[in-house]
C-alpha cells in the first residue's frame, strides 16, 4: 500500500457533501474532532495527498469507503517528493460569499440584519464574541452574502491560517496580514513598494500599504473579517500593538475618508484577558454582537430545514442532552437525516460514549484537557455537580472558550448534559 491516497476526481464532490451531510459547518471543524492539521483535511477534500492513515480515518468519519473513493491511478508517494512541493498545494476553502449559501442557516433576530446594518455604516466596527462551534463563521458567511447586492470588496481572514513564525515580531505578522488580504483581493503583493524597514515603523508601513494601495486601489469600501482572532492573545510580541492597530483604524474612520472604507468584523472566542490601554483596545468600541445558544422554536425551525416533522416533545428531549448548542443540535439532525434507521432514543442513549456521533468532538476536547492539569481539576469540580463551580477568571475564560462552560457572573455550570456526562465518566476512569 502507498504511504498516502487521494481523493479520486470522480468522488471529490461527493466527500465534500459528506462533510455537510455529517454536521460539519466549516472544513475546520472536522479537523479539530479528528485531531489533525486543517491543511490535512483541505488537502483530503480538494484531492491531494494524505498520509494513508489520516485518509482512512477522515473516510470512517464521513462515512465513506476509502477503498472506493481512493485513487490508485499513480502512486500517490511520489507526489510528495518535497514537503514545500505538498504545502504549496494546499488549497483553504472557506464558506463561498458572492452566492446565496447552500448551507442550512437559522436565524437569531435580530443579529443579522443588526450585522448587516451597522456595516453599511462608513467606518463601522463589529466585535463577534461567542464560544467555539456557536456560528461564528455561519453569521459572518451570512451577512457578507447579504451585502453582495451592495457590491462591496469582501475578504475573510482566519487567524488559523497563520503559521507560528508569523508571529515572531510585529513586523512579520503585519507583512503576513497585509499579504493575506492582497491576495484574497487578488492584488499583487507590494509590500517592496510601501514598506520601509529602516527609518519607519511596523504599524506606520501597515497602515500606508492599507491607506496609500488596500484602499485607494478601490473606491468600493472594504469589509474586512477577521476570524478566531484569539489567536493572537497569546502573543505577547504582537497582541497588544495589532490591536492597538485596529482600534487606531477606526477611528481613523471618523474623520478620514479613505478610511471611512473599511469596514471591519473581529470575531474571537475568548474573553479580551490580556491587559490593553482602554484608549488603545479594540474592544470597547463598535457593536458588539454575543451569540446565544438555539431557542426551541429555532431548533424546531432546524429540524424543519432538515426535513424531520418533529413535535415539541422531541425537540425538548434533544436539548435537555445538547441544550440549544447550534453545532452539536446539527449534527443530530444531519445524522439523523441520513440514518433514517436510527431513533432519537437510540442515539440519545449512546450520545455521551464513544460509540455515538458526537465521540470525535468529545476526544478532541478531552485530549486538550487531560494535558492540562489545571482544566482537568478545574473540570472535575463542575461536572460533579449541577450547581455552580467558582474557578480561577483564567481557567473559566479557558472552559468557556471551549464551549465547556457556560458563565454565570464570576461562576460557572456545565454547557449540558452530553459534557456532564462524558467529562465525568472519563475524569472518574482516570
Amino acid at each position: 500500500m502507498p504511504r498516502s491516497l487521494r481523493v479520486s476526481t470522480d468522488y471529490i464532490g461527493i466527500v465534500k457533501l459528506a462533510v455537510r451531510r455529517n454536521g460539519y459547518l466549516r472544513q475546520k471543524d472536522l479537523a479539530e474532532d479528528l485531531g489533525l492539521a486543517l491543511a490535512t483535511v483541505s488537502n483530503f477534500l480538494n484531492g491531494k495527498p494524505v498520509d494513508v492513515l489520516n485518509f482512512q480515518e477522515i473516510c470512517r468519519v464521513l462515512g465513506q469507503d476509502w477503498q472506493e473513493i481512493a485513487s490508485l491511478e499513480e502512486n500517490s508517494s511520489s507526489s510528495l517528493s518535497s514537503s514545500k512541493d505538498f504545502e504549496s498545494q494546499i488549497v483553504i476553502t472557506e464558506p463561498r460569499h458572492d452566492e446565496e449559501e447552500a448551507f442550512i442557516y437559522v436565524e437569531r433576530p435580530p443579529i443579522e440584519s443588526l450585522c448587516y446594518e451597522t456595516l453599511l455604516q462608513p467606518g463601522s466596527l463589529i466585535r463577534i464574541k461567542a464560544p467555539s462551534l456557536m456560528g461564528k463563521t455561519l453569521l459572518i458567511s451570512k451577512v457578507l452574502a447579504k451585502l453582495t447586492a451592495q457590491k462591496f470588496r469582501k475578504v475573510y481572514l482566519n487567524f488559523h491560517l497563520a503559521e507560528e513564525k508569523d508571529f515572531t515580531n510585529l513586523d512579520k505578522f503585519l507583512k503576513w496580514f497585509c499579504v493575506s488580504i492582497s491576495q484574497s483581493l487578488e492584488l499583487e503583493n507590494k509590500l517592496t513598494d510601501y514598506w520601509d524597514g529602516e527609518f519607519s515603523t511596523s504599524k506606520v508601513n501597515c497602515t500606508i500599504y492599507f491607506e496609500k494601495y488596500l484602499l485607494a486601489e478601490n473606491n468600493k469600501p472594504l469589509v474586512l473579517c477577521l476570524d478566531e482572532v484569539e489567536r493572537v492573545f497569546d502573543k505577547p510580541e504582537v497582541v497588544s500593538d495589532f490591536l492597538g492597530l485596529l482600534r487606531a483604524w477606526h477611528e481613523q474612520g471618523r474623520v478620514r475618508p479613505i478610511w471611512k472604507r473599511l469596514r471591519l468584523v473581529v470575531a474571537h472566542s475568548t474573553e479580551v484577558y490580556i491587559p490593553l490601554n482602554i484608549n488603545e483596545s479594540p474592544f470597547n468600541v463598535g457593536v458588539l454582537i454575543e451569540l446565544p445558544e438555539f431557542t426551541l422554536e429555532q431548533v424546531r425551525d432546524l429540524a424543519q430545514l432538515h426535513d424531520l416533522d418533529w413535535t415539541d416533545a422531541q425537540v425538548k428531549q434533544l436539548m435537555e442532552m445538547v441544550g440549544g448548542h447550534p453545532h452539536l443540535v446539527e449534527r443530530a439532525f444531519s445524522h439523523l437525516k441520513v440514518h433514517k434507521n436510527i431513533s432519537l432514543e437510540q442515539l440519545l442513549q449512546t450520545a455521551a460514549t464513544e460509540e455515538g456521533i458526537y465521540s470525535s468532538h468529545l476526544r478532541r476536547l478531552w485530549r486538550v484537557i487531560e494535558q492540562q492539569t489545571e482544566l482537568l481539576e478545574a473540570l472535575k469540580k463542575v461536572v460533579t455537580t449541577d450547581t455552580l463551580v467558582s474557578l480561577q477568571p483564567m481557567v473559566a475564560y479557558k472552559l468557556h472558550s471551549m464551549g465547556l462552560v457556560d458563565l454565570k457572573g464570576n461562576n460557572v455550570i456545565t454547557r449540558c448534559n452530553l459534557y456532564r456526562q462524558y467529562f465525568k465518566n472519563r475524569i472518574e476512569a482516570v
